[in-house]
């Protein structure tokens, strides 16, 4: 996270042959990117918008104490090092970078990440007096904590949510396809992701595609590839995310929108084990597990000629149902305590609570857009409240008028 954009491209040039880099201007920017990826290493300057960068780290510290955290700072100012260390900083970085040195460092960083991930240290601890020495223990792989865990899916003690997260865990070390069914905003990626880091397959890759945001032709080459001059504009050669994800997951959402003719191609190249790139002629295996998820019910559409009932075998090798929120009330109010944990960090905002009536007005909805509905819901009265507290009057008028 660097302001200046000629280090940004500097940052890309040197790191995207090794590493996927993401960018950000802003701490707010920076949490979406920490909550949508898993990122292994930061680099954060010492001066971001509206806030510090050693106060910006000592909060990553404290909600992904695995992302192995690095500072560009001022070799003059050593006080501000020495405070910087309670950040868990690994490693400070001085401008101006020798390329080599950087890569070396941030390739230093992600092998630290590495050990983390397989449970072979703890999240590194840096004491104030060494800021180059780690303390870490020896622990057992059974002892580690997933990103992306059925655990860490939000709930209540009585949720339903319960019992299918147990099923599905059972099931998420089995390698057989899985099919999720569930309503727009209802959290099938994230069970998608919990499956996948649960799999033999979790040091894989993990590939998503939404099938219903792209047209045959170009869900075609986003999946298999294309070779130059398959079409105008295929200016070179694409590996296809089916072909990027060898050994690993592709979650396929809203499986249920794409057309008959292109579930044709797909059931071929998984019933063969091989696909072939947009334009191409040769045939490249593949090493795939399949989640797919949508909102459809596919028994129907089989029913009605909109979806090939052998197809939906090749994806239905289980079949999962995640209820809507309405169906599961008793999780409405800690779905809003984890939102506004993360909405205090993205607003610079402090709210603790929420006040009885507006927690009888947030249970009492019927959320067709599920959990994402929920979360713009939150996020808004956030924004709105002066206080600490999301109070009834921060809620939006739909609510109010439910009451």
């Amino acid at each position: 996270m660097d302001g200046d954009k000629s280090y940004q491209k500097f940052y890309a040039t040197i790191l995207n042959a090794d590493f996927k880099c993401y960018f950000a201007d802003t701490a707010h920017d920076a949490w979406e990117l920490l909550y949508e990826y898993a990122i292994e290493v930061i680099i954060v300057d010492e001066n971001i918008e509206k806030t510090k960068g050693i106060d910006f780290l000592t909060q990553v510290q404290k909600k992904y104490p695995e992302t192995v955290r690095l500072m560009i700072a001022d070799f003059q100012d050593i006080k501000m090092c020495m405070h910087g260390n309670s950040a868990g900083i690994y490693q400070f970085l001085y401008k101006p970078f020798q390329a080599d040195n950087l890569r070396l460092i941030v390739g230093n960083a992600a092998k630290i990440f590495s050990f983390q991930d397989k449970g072979k240290i703890l999240p590194l601890v840096f004491k104030h007096d060494s800021p180059k020495t780690t303390t870490c223990a020896i622990i057992t792989k059974k002892n580690k904590q997933k990103k992306y865990s059925f655990d860490q899916l939000v709930r209540s003690d009585q949720s339903p949510l319960n019992n299918l997260c147990d099923d599905v865990k059972q099931f998420s070390s089995y390698d057989i396809p899985v099919l999720i069914y569930g309503e727009s905003g209802s959290g099938k990626e994230l069970f998608a992701r919990a499956i996948h880091y649960y799999s033999t397959r979790e040091e894989k890759p993990l590939i998503i595609e939404n099938c219903a945001a792209i047209p045959d032709d170009l869900l075609e080459s986003e999946l298999f590839g294309h070779v130059k001059g398959a079409f105008t504009g295929a200016y070179s050669d694409k590996k296809g995310l089916l072909e990027q994800a060898k050994g690993g997951t592709v979650f396929l959402d809203e499986i249920g929108d794409i057309s008959p003719a292109f579930q044709v191609k797909l059931l071929r190249a998984l019933q063969e084990g091989v696909i072939r790139k947009l334009g191409g002629n040769n045939y490249i295996p593949i090493d795939i597990r399949i989640v797919a998820a949508t909102n459809k019910d596919l028994k129907k559409e089989i029913k009605a000629g909109n979806f090939r009932e052998d197809l939906f075998y090749r994806l239905a090798g289980v079949e999962f149902k995640i209820p809507p929120l309405r169906e599961r009330q008793a999780d409405i109010l800690p779905i809003c305590m984890s939102i506004i944990e993360q909405g205090n960090l993205l607003f610079d905002k402090e709210v603790t609570t929420i006040d009885e009536d507006a927690s009888q007005a947030l249970e009492n909805y019927t959320w067709p857009g599920n959990v994402r509905e929920l979360q713009n819901e939150i996020q808004k009265a956030m924004i709105l409240t002066k206080t600490s507290v999301i109070t009834f009057e921060s809620l939006s008028t739909k609510l109010k008028e439910k009451c």
